[in-house]
């Protein structure tokens, strides 16, 4: 027994077992924990401008140097390790491996993948590589970021740059997470870099993504194993009408197509859907972003989709003269990310909450993976991420106990279970997150890791919901009880 799990009492026997092959691992993103960001060649992401600029993130937070783990990663494997981690999905920091997001790679900038691959082989822990967490090199930005069209081949020689670098090593790769993010937080809402407000940017932004998508889908084929899998994370909306009116369907269906089925539309049935397309013609000419081939390529096919999920999406049209709710659970702005139809109203599921303000509801995961599982039964999916932030505290005796955490996760992961058994082909779960981090616009005034940050010493705790996790990993199954 490990360290780790040694400080965790005995569970009741276990009556809710998951697949004998189900892959058990944890997440991170770069800019949220690696820090070092001036280091070895690195310049600023999208990211690094945003944070450095005030009132755009609480208490005026940066990722300069976050957790640490770019110097820390030895520590980190070695508690993953303890943890009984099967895989560790980390994303790479474009601007530090290519400081202008064109041109040559910077080695020092690789090295650091390099070995944190080499840590994780050796630790028996399977590394899973994303591509790009919403951190573009400012210079593409200052170039015309992603509602540009060559920023989705600039990605795609990037994604051809890591997977000759990594391939050998590295068999499960992701191009994006959660691209409703880049396009409609980043320039729609502007509560996310680079804190544009365009709605027609927003659109061509998704475009583009969904193209560099499906060009580096392309570049990673090229130089990949054929044993080596691909994937892309959708942050996909549980999306819920309030009532049963036809006002209230109407507007979950709007909210559906540019929250969801403006990515899963192209990439997966290889066409953006009809009722998008009416709904903001008023914005975007399609017939001029759609080039001839791209639906080609960003339909290329995936080996498995990632799935990140944390609270349904309800949604109502309001009466006449009533107004909406701007905050819809993604941050506060004056400005909609919901293009076209930023007068849907949105509520909370239940009153049952996280720090985050977030409705805490295990059945929108399991709804969610079965609608993907009965409408593309051959599609693999992977639950990329899942968690709940909550006000974590050390104890006086050193300790983080985090019941709400521990019952947050066992409702979901019986989720994940229960839609296994309806059919669903769910490979594995990837806790978010393995660490306290930079939580984008809100700083570090959140919390979501299973390992508590001390940022002052970067000391790592393990809270109650580590030892929980890391005794479902051993035992493969739930308890009777979070």
């Amino acid at each position: 027994m490990t360290a780790v799990q040694s400080e965790t009492s005995a569970q009741p026997a276990s009556v809710a077992s998951f697949p004998h092959d189900f892959v058990w691992g944890a997440a991170t993103a770069a800019y949220q924990v690696e820090g070092a960001a001036a280091t070895d060649g690195r310049t600023p992401s999208i990211w690094d401008t945003f944070s450095h600029t005030p009132g755009k993130v609480r208490n005026g937070d940066t990722g300069d140097i976050a957790a640490d783990h770019y110097h820390l990663y030895r520590d980190d494997v070695a508690l993953m390790k303890d943890l009984g981690l099967k895989a560790y999905r980390f994303s790479v920091s474009w601007s530090r491996v290519q400081p202008t997001g064109r041109g040559p790679a910077v080695e020092r900038g690789l090295d650091f993948y390099r070995r944190l691959t080499d840590e994780l082989l050796e630790a028996g822990i399977t590394p899973v590589a994303t591509l790009y967490h919403w951190d573009l090199p400012q210079e593409l930005e200052d170039a015309g970021g992603w509602p540009h069209r060559d920023t989705a081949q600039r990605f795609a020689e990037y994604a051809d740059i890591m997977g000759r670098t990594l391939g050998d090593r590295v068999g499960v790769w992701t191009t994006l997470n959660e691209p409703w993010c880049s396009a409609f937080l980043g320039y729609g809402s502007g509560v996310h870099a680079p804190g544009r407000t365009e709605p027609a940017a927003t659109l061509r932004a998704a475009h583009h993504l969904n193209l560099g998508h499906g060009l580096a889908i392309g570049a990673l084929r090229s130089v990949l194993p054929s044993t080596a899998q691909t994937s892309i994370t959708l942050n996909l909306h549980q999306v819920r009408p309030l009532t049963g009116s036809a006002e209230d369907a109407d507007a979950a269906r709007r909210i559906d197509a540019v929250g969801n089925r403006v990515f899963t539309g192209p990439i997966l049935d290889g066409a953006y859907p009809a009722d998008l397309l009416e709904d903001t013609a008023r914005i975007v000419d399609w017939d001029e972003l759609v080039h001839d081939g791209d639906l080609a390529e960003i339909s290329r096919p995936i080996d498995v989709l990632g799935v990140n999920y944390y609270s349904p999406t309800v949604v109502s049209h309001p009466a006449e003269g009533a107004g909406t709710t701007k905050n819809d659970g993604h941050g506060a702005s004056d400005h909609s990310p919901w293009t076209s139809s930023d007068h849907v109203a949105f509520h909370l599921a239940n009153d049952n909450l996280t720090a985050m303000n977030w409705a805490i509801d295990p059945d929108g995961l399991h709804t969610l993976l079965t609608e993907l599982a009965a409408s593309h039964p051959r599609l693999p999916l992977m639950v990329t991420e899942n968690g709940a932030a909550f006000d974590d505290y050390i104890s006086p005796e050193g300790k983080v106990n985090d019941p709400q955490r521990v019952a947050y996760l066992h409702a979901h992961l019986d989720a994940v279970r229960r839609a296994i058994a309806d059919g669903a082909d769910v490979r594995g779960y990837f806790l978010w997150s393995l660490l306290d981090n930079f939580e984008w616009g809100y700083g570090y005034s959140k919390r979501f890791g299973a390992v508590y940050v001390d940022y002052s010493t970067q000391r790592r705790i393990p809270k109650q919901s580590a030892h929980w996790y890391a005794d479902v990993i051993r035992e493969n199954a739930l308890p009777n009880e979070a």
